[in-house]
């Protein structure tokens, strides 16, 4: 059996069980791979299918309306161009590409074409600064960047010996220009098949403790893994999926890649400038969504509008980033005659555990582990099974669906992967009925709306401000991002404390940090410690969600809001 056919018959299983979740879990196993490529076993071989190759892959609707249509054939020949482009360019297997670009064409066009070339993809959102840009050039070994032409200019302050491909725009000096790649011959092969456990993308995910972590995903672990996403969602053969999400994250590629084409679905994308629930539901109708992924902060955006806006309600809903309080899942289930289903899963693996089809959906879980998941809830202190514990992968046998490692980093791997399991980091509760639920994490990272945020790298930033002697980050509630980040900050001795100096932090932070990671309330006071002198940040966590509980603000907090000047500094 070929690679396409054995990727196909593990699919196939799924799609028959997918509204039986016993079935599912009783039968499905991880297609075993000595090569594989997405790109060529798989996107190529369903273009060329008569009855696929014409229908569309992909369709982005842009903020006026206007929408264009990309077929399996289009994009099977453009991502061959693309690839036979940069290959006379001097693009190499191996070699390890940013990719900056927000949704358009070229971004599906450039991730297949990197894939056909064997190179390592780097996704990464057209939201960094410079500084941002540099850690991931220099940690990331790039050499190639390819960005559109609004992005360029970033990259004039990023060392590094690497080429910049540009898309749209009049090229900038000294860079490639993507338009050129429409003159190369629609022709390209490797020598030999990429092999299974051969590097395909690298994803930066945050840590508490120190910078962001390098997670390596294979020819295997971003393609077959998400077989489980495919499985989680219900898509099926000539399902419209909208996912909300933005380019440069691994769940961009979970629903807007991965997932829907595993499943032969359309991919449709609308690229609005300020989110309008009334435009996207009109959107929705217009494209005949059948499969609709969101973040919780949209979901939450969502019930503020008329829902039954929405003439034909997508028949599968799905959620991912925290859970969704009693309130969103009734308000849609009322107005669309669906149960949003939530997911969960990391950077570092496709979807472990969710709701599935066809399973009674307890609110506020996250549901069962996927097929090919075998997940243990372990005491962090003991190691022992319990109840209440951190999510931990058992790897006897390794699910296809986990990463290969922590890019050049054997320490940290190591560590994720000690005691024959893989650490999560996260802590979840199971019931009776094997439900599980998510309690927390065992660190100190949390969400801002749908992007996680680590307080290490915003009190890193904070602290280069000459006012600033010592700072804590934690998330401070709020009604529709879940959380925003807050500083608890410790003067200069030289340096008074009031609105003018908090005006001028916070206008440092939104220079020097990207608008997910913004710094949008602050408050002066000493900081908790430990006898050991490390900050209780537990402790200012809790007084914020007590003092919010209780529907008070601290009189000496400043926000970002308060000072409509700082607009003009970015």
């Amino acid at each position: 059996m070929g690679n396409t056919e054995k990727f196909r018959a593990a699919r196939d299983l799924l799609l028959a069980a997918r509204d039986d979740y016993d079935r599912a879990r009783a039968e499905f196993t991880w297609p075993e791979f000595t090569d594989f490529n997405f790109a060529y076993d798989w996107f190529d071989e369903v273009a060329k299918d008569p009855a696929r190759a014409n229908e569309p892959a992909l369709i982005l609707t842009e903020p006026d309306g206007s929408s264009a249509r990309y077929s399996w054939a289009e994009l099977s020949r453009r991502s061959t161009q693309v690839a036979r482009w940069l290959s006379d360019e001097g693009l190499q297997r191996g070699d390890t590409i940013i990719v900056m670009l927000g949704n358009e064409v070229a971004l599906w066009e450039v991730m297949l074409a990197g894939m056909k070339l064997g190179a390592v993809i780097i996704p990464t959102t057209t939201q960094l600064v410079s500084a941002d840009l540099a850690d991931r050039i220099e940690r990331g070994n790039a050499n190639w960047v390819i960005t559109s032409h609004d992005q360029v200019a970033k990259f004039e302050a990023v060392p590094g010996d690497y080429r910049i491909v540009q898309v749209r725009g009049q090229a900038a000096e000294g860079t490639l220009h993507y338009a050129k790649s429409h003159d190369a011959p629609a022709e390209f092969r490797l020598d030999s098949p990429t092999l299974a456990d051969e590097n395909m993308l690298l994803y930066f995910t945050s840590g508490t403790t120190s910078l962001a972590k390098l997670v390596q995903h294979t020819h295997t672990s971003y393609t077959i893994g998400h077989l489980a996403t495919m499985f989680w969602i219900g898509l099926e053969p000539g399902d419209v999926h909208l996912n909300v999400a933005s380019p440069g994250w691994g769940k961009h590629a979970w629903s807007n890649f991965f997932g829907p084409w595993i499943a032969e679905a359309t991919v449709f994308v609308y690229n609005y400038e300020r989110f309008d629930p009334l435009a996207l539901m009109n959107q929705m109708d217009m494209e005949k969504v059948t499969s609709f992924c969101a973040p919780p902060t949209v979901w939450r955006y969502l019930i503020q509008a008329d829902l039954g806006t929405l003439q034909t309600p997508p028949r599968k809903l799905v959620s991912a980033g925290e859970p969704l309080n009693a309130e969103v899942i009734d308000q849609v289930r009322i107005a669309w005659g669906q149960v949003i289903r939530d997911g969960y899963g990391q950077t570092e693996t496709t979807v472990q555990i969710a709701n599935s089809p066809g399973t009674e959906v307890k609110v506020g879980a996250m549901g069962r582990p996927m097929p090919g998941y075998a997940v243990e809830l372990r005491n962090p202190t003991t190691g022992q099974l319990a109840e209440i514990g951190e999510i931990c992968l058992r790897l006897d046998p390794r699910p296809a669906g986990l990463m290969k490692g922590y890019f050049a980093d054997p320490e940290k791997t190591a560590e994720a992967l000690r005691g024959g399991v893989y650490h999560t980091g996260d802590i979840a509760e199971r019931d009776d009925e094997g439900v599980l639920t998510y309690v927390g994490r065992a660190d100190d990272i949390f969400k801002s709306s749908d992007y996680k945020l680590s307080p290490f790298e915003l009190e890193s930033v904070v602290l280069e401000h000459p006012a600033v002697a010592e700072v804590a980050v934690v998330p401070s509630p709020d009604p529709l991002k879940l959380s925003v980040p807050k500083a608890f900050v410790v003067l200069a001795s030289h340096v008074e404390p009031g609105a003018e100096v908090a005006k001028d932090i916070l206008g440092f932070c939104r220079e020097h940090l990207a608008p997910y990671k913004r710094i949008r309330r602050l408050e002066f006071t000493a900081l908790p410690k430990t006898i050991s002198g490390k900050i209780r940040r537990v402790e200012l966590r809790l007084a914020e969600e007590e003092q919010h509980a209780a529907g008070t603000t601290p009189s000496g907090e400043y926000r970002d809001s308060d000072f409509p000047e700082l607009r003009e500094r970015g």
